[in-house]
């Protein structure tokens, strides 16, 4: 055989194992078991994603739809939910595929991270009170955060998709209440809105492994309501006024929004329109720093008494002349 010969078999030898490699990992791909939600909510009514997968392997941050609704090395998907005050009425972690239980760590405080003492308190306990779930075919789910005392189950348990795991919580690394849910297969960690894939960035394939359809949303509502004090996004989280009462002799009346992944220049306005149907407030004004999470307001000083009867208070987020969201939340003062 000429050298001209091997050299073009050697060619094609390398061409077939690159073909057979490629056709292994979409055949697998193609296999994936699909995913239920690791929490017992309705996305966009009482929970929202916080945080995806991190796709930037330097120091910078994108997420699997271009955006940066993530932070560096973040490797799961963060499910959240407004408030303390709703974690304490109990909110279910479920498995999210048929397995066997193989870790649970329980007894971790439920706490908002703030900074950095609160930070090295929790050394070597990041993920909080914690499971880790084995399933089929190499794959393994994690679940972080989970509050204090709620896991019912143990290690060497069967468990089926969709069964209760626990509650959500804010243990360990956490700032917010949420429950933090790693993917990995073989030990790599797979981004569910994504699929297996060798690629980085946010320019790649996507494939999700979840069940039913989930939207991308890198920017929306927490939470909205009336105070009548100036809220703080500690407050908030700890849900001070979740479900607030205000009388006509509180000293302010504020209406706020909490919210996640507004950018520069965005544009926001607020309306308070009071019992009579007068527009007290028609406030508009742009947002001068990216942020993942938001805090915004508007209200009025109670100089003598305010109307009794239903307060309306409006929300609109723009971006690039178009509404990303909008919303309207009454309150009776008596």
């Amino acid at each position: 055989m000429s050298k001209l010969s091997i050299k073009w078999l050697k060619r094609i030898s390398f061409i077939l194992i690159l073909v057979l490699v490629s056709f292994s990992i979409a055949t697998f791909a193609s296999s994936a078991p699909k995913f239920g939600l690791p929490i017992d909510c309705k996305l966009g009514q009482d929970c929202y994603i916080m945080h995806y997968v991190d796709h930037d392997p330097t120091s910078k941050v994108i997420d699997f739809g271009c955006g940066r609704q993530t932070y560096d090395t973040h490797n799961g998907t963060d499910f959240g939910i407004p408030n303390l005050q709703i974690m304490q009425q109990g909110v279910q972690v479920k498995a999210i595929e048929d397995g066997i239980v193989l870790r649970v760590r329980d007894g971790v405080e439920d706490n908002l991270i703030s900074n950095q003492e609160d930070k090295k308190a929790i050394e070597g306990k990041e993920c909080g009170n914690g499971i880790v779930i084995k399933h089929e075919d190499g794959w393994e789910s994690q679940y972080c955060h989970l509050k204090q005392n709620s896991i019912i189950v143990k290690n060497g348990m069967e468990v089926e998709k969709g069964t209760t795991l626990g509650m959500v919580g804010t243990s360990g690394l956490s700032s917010f209440p949420h429950v933090h849910l790693s993917l990995r297969q073989e030990g790599k960690i797979v981004d569910p809105f994504v699929g297996i894939t060798d690629k980085t960035g946010c320019d790649i394939t996507k494939k999700s492994l979840w069940e039913k359809k989930l939207d991308y949303t890198p920017t929306g509502l927490i939470e909205a309501g009336f105070a009548s004090e100036i809220p703080t996004q500690q407050k908030l989280w700890e849900g001070q006024f979740y479900n607030l009462s205000i009388n006509n002799k509180s000293p302010q009346l504020i209406f706020w929004i909490h919210a996640f992944g507004v950018l520069e220049n965005d544009q926001e306005s607020f309306q308070l329109i009071n019992p009579n149907n007068q527009l007290i407030i028609n406030q508009k004004k742009p947002i001068n720093k990216s942020s993942r999470t938001w805090m915004s307001y508007a209200g009025k000083n109670n100089k003598s008494s305010l109307e009794k009867g239903t307060w309306i208070g409006k929300y609109q987020l723009m971006r690039n002349n178009k509404i990303v969201f909008n919303l309207e939340r009454k309150i009776t003062i008596n």
